[in-house]
C-alpha cells in the first residue's frame, strides 16, 4: 500500500487524534497539521506540530512533534514523521523534537531520520512524588519519556535581524501624501 501525504486543517487533525490516539486528547493549538491517506484517499493517520511545551526548547527555531495517531495503518507514522520532518526543515526550523513512551519502541522515528536524544525526558522528579503530606499519581502524561531529534543541516545558524521599527517609521503614510479635505458644504 502506497501512501501519501496531503494537507489537512487543524480541526480535521484533531478530530482524528479524538477518535484514535491511543492516551492523549487533540492539542490546543498547531503550527501545522499534515495527513496520511491510501491509495483508496482514506485518511489513514494524522500528525499535529506545534510550540515545543518545554520552555527550554522554545527559541524559535524549534517546533514539536505533538501528536500522531493512526488507525494502525502499516507505515503510517514512518510516513508522517517523515514528513513533519520535512516541513518543518522547508520552513527553516533548525530542529524538530517529539517524544515517546519507553514502552513504545521508536522504528518509526528511526525510519523517517530521527535519533533518540534522551531515554530520560520530561516526567516529574522523584522530589516531587517524596515530599511528605504530598500524594501524586504518576500518570502517562507525566511519565518519563524518550526525546526525539532531528537537526536542519542546512538551516540558519546566525542570529536572525528583522527590520527595526524606525524603517516602518519611515515609510510615508497615504494621509501625509494627500490630506484629507473636509468640505463644510458651502452655501
Amino acid at each position: 500500500m502506497n501512501l501519501r501525504v496531503i494537507p489537512c486543517t487543524q480541526s480535521r487533525a484533531k478530530q482524528f487524534i479524538a477518535e484514535h490516539h491511543r492516551h492523549h486528547t487533540p492539542k490546543v493549538g498547531a503550527i501545522f497539521t499534515v495527513a496520511v491517506a491510501d491509495n483508496d484517499n482514506v485518511v489513514r493517520g494524522v500528525a499535529s506540530v506545534g510550540w515545543p511545551v518545554a520552555r527550554y526548547y522554545s527559541d524559535g527555531f524549534t517546533i514539536e512533534v505533538n501528536r500522531v495517531a493512526t488507525d494502525g495503518c502499516k507505515n503510517a507514522c514512518s510516513a508522517l514523521l517523515g514528513a513533519c520532518r520535512r516541513i518543518a526543515f522547508a520552513m527553516g526550523y533548525r530542529r524538530i523534537i517529539t517524544y515517546t513512551l519507553h514502552e513504545e519502541g521508536g522504528a518509526s522515528l528511526r525510519g523517517a531520520g530521527w535519533i533518540m536524544d534522551s531515554d530520560n525526558a520530561g516526567g516529574r522528579s522523584d522530589l516531587w512524588h517524596s515530599r511528605e503530606g504530598r500524594s501524586v499519581e504518576m500518570s502517562e502524561r507525566h511519565a518519563v519519556k524518550c526525546r526525539w531529534v532531528s537537526y536542519n543541516r542546512k538551516a540558519l545558524t546566525d542570529s536572525v535581524v528583522w527590520p527595526e521599527q524606525a524603517t516602518k517609521d519611515r515609510q510615508v503614510s497615504l494621509l501625509e501624501v494627500a490630506p484629507i479635505v473636509v468640505d463644510g458644504g458651502g452655501s
